[in-house]
């Protein structure tokens, strides 16, 4: 049991989410949320404030009666419990959970310490709320999706437990745990903000990173194959250009085919003797899919640092409204549950892993098109030309998933639509946006994996595994433990879906031997 830590930092998602850490609040927060809870109680009994003794949205301007407003509370949360389409998946399902009680957790919502014990208790024990894809506009956040964890907090409604569905009643009681009992703005604290499309981009950004890290090393993996110049990715060419990025990029790739047999050092061959050719046979310069790997991958390590950025002072941060402030003794009515910052994240991180899958594509085709690379059969085929296929199949897949990507990655950012009586005339549609950048991530892994498999095909076909880097050699063992190598044709479907899990919950490229 670990003690949940202020500000919590992108490695302790990590840990909660990867690695079944399980969290505990340390007193001073508990004595945090009593506080607001307490001053709010105090504060509101003789004056308006938004969401305890009034309506919501547009029916603001009605009072409600102190005998009603715990009933006002249930009364929203069943209200916008309205999700429809695809449940999220647990791993995001409980980031957003996660999400949404570190921000709780900063005292500055006026909610009883049950409320967040709850929320603990559900997170250590794996009682995940189902939410939708549809209904967020996150403008008052994700007012829909996060209706959902708070019916499953009120005991109604579905949950995941221990990997099936079951009525959330159900789930609680199996745990020992009482349904939470709503006091004076619960139902408004706890589905007003930016949890879910944080707690999904926070997903997005470990898995984005890591299909990053995937996508470096078989572009190092491609270097070795054609046997590349080795000055396209020197310290000196890269260090020419300003951006971290592209540096930092170069640099993985340098390290990874630091021991390699297969890459050529241009001054050997090129510069130490006298060139008499007129027609050179070898390329002087690979394609730039191959050549110009640091300067694609680079805006995209930059795009992805910022975002986990972003997404952690996110969750750092009070996104409610309005705030308690106890230090101030005030309560202060404004705007911090808007998604624009998500939003506009979560569409540039689409935009990058789309761009990402481009370029595993171009190198894809590349490796498939023996008009281009001169050195493979046509789609890798180790079998008989003509009666085999090879991965020409699958080469149908990465084509029209790559253009699926492209598609997806319209921005959402832009497509404002004015709604509730026009109270929320601007708003960020920042959860369509964060899942639609979840789908994106996804395909990526697909083509991912073919491109993998092929790699491997074409490492056989070449016959040079002997002469990989140390760090190239551990994924080609890696692969070829899933998909031993093939002539005759075979269905590859469950290979690739296979090689796609394997590389999606694991980092490459990190052991030598």
């Amino acid at each position: 049991m670990t003690k949940l830590t202020n500000p919590i930092t992108l490695a302790d998602f990590y840990t909660v989410l990867f690695e079944g850490r399980k969290i505990d609040l340390p007193d001073s927060v508990s004595e945090r949320i009593s506080q607001s809870h307490n001053f709010l109680k105090h504060f509101a009994k003789d004056k308006v404030i938004y969401g305890v003794n009034t309506g919501f949205g547009p029916m603001a301007q009605y009072r409600i009666d102190e005998a009603d407003q715990v009933q006002l509370q249930y009364n929203l949360i069943r209200s916008h419990a309205t999700g429809m389409g695809d449940v999220l998946d647990p791993v995001y399902a409980k980031s957003a959970l996660l999400a949404r009680l570190h921000t709780l957790s900063l005292g500055y919502s006026g909610i009883h310490p049950n409320a967040v014990e709850l929320m603990v208790a559900m997170l250590n024990r794996d009682i995940l709320p189902i939410i939708h894809q549809h209904g967020g506009v996150g403008a008052s956040g994700d007012l829909v999706q996060l209706a959902h964890l708070a019916l499953n907090m009120i005991g109604e409604g579905n949950v995941i437990y221990r990997g099936k569905q079951m009525p959330a009643a159900e789930a609680l009681a199996k745990e020992g745990l009482q349904p939470l009992q709503v006091h004076i703005r619960e139902g408004l604290a706890l589905i007003n903000g930016t949890s879910v499309m944080t707690g999904i981009g926070i997903v997005n950004a470990i898995y984005g990173q890591r299909l990053l890290n995937w996508s470096i090393g078989c572009s190092a993996l491609m270097n070795e194959l054609v046997r590349a110049y080795d000055d396209h990715l020197s310290e000196i060419l890269n260090g020419a250009k300003q951006h971290a990025g592209q540096r930092q990029v170069a640099a993985h790739m340098r390290e990874i085919i630091a021991d390699s047999k297969l890459i050529r050092k241009r001054h050997e061959h090129l510069y130490s003797r006298k060139v008499e050719e007129s027609i050179f046979k070898d390329k002087l310069q690979e394609y730039y899919s191959i050549r110009c790997v640091p300067q694609i991958l680079g805006p995209i390590w930059d795009a992805l640092q910022h975002c986990a950025a972003t997404l952690i002072e996110e969750v750092n941060s009070a996104n409610d409204n309005p705030i308690i402030d106890v230090a101030s003794e005030n309560v202060y009515h404004g705007g911090n549950f808007h998604g624009d910052y998500i939003a506009f994240e979560m569409d540039k991180l689409r935009i990058a892993i789309a761009k990402l899958t481009m370029l595993i594509e171009r190198q894809l085709n590349y490796l498939l098109n023996s008009s281009l690379n001169e050195i493979l059969p046509s789609f890798v085929n180790l079998g008989k030309l003509g009666l085999n296929f090879g991965m020409q199949g699958a080469q149908f897949t990465a084509t029209s998933t790559t253009a699926e990507n492209q598609t997806l990655a319209t921005p959402i950012y832009t497509h404002s639509i004015p709604n509730n009586k026009d109270n929320q005339d601007i708003v960020s549609m920042g959860a369509n946006a964060a899942w639609l950048t979840k789908k994106v991530i996804d395909n990526a892994y697909e083509v991912l994996a073919i491109q993998l498999l092929t790699l491997v095909q074409a490492i056989d076909a070449l016959d040079c595994a002997a002469d990989l880097s140390s760090r190239s050699k551990m994924v080609y063992r890696e692969i070829r433990s899933i998909v031993p190598i093939f002539e005759q044709d075979i269905v590859l479907s469950p290979y690739l879906i296979a090689i796609k899990d394997h590389v999606k919950n694991v980092e490459p490229f990190e052991r030598t031997n």
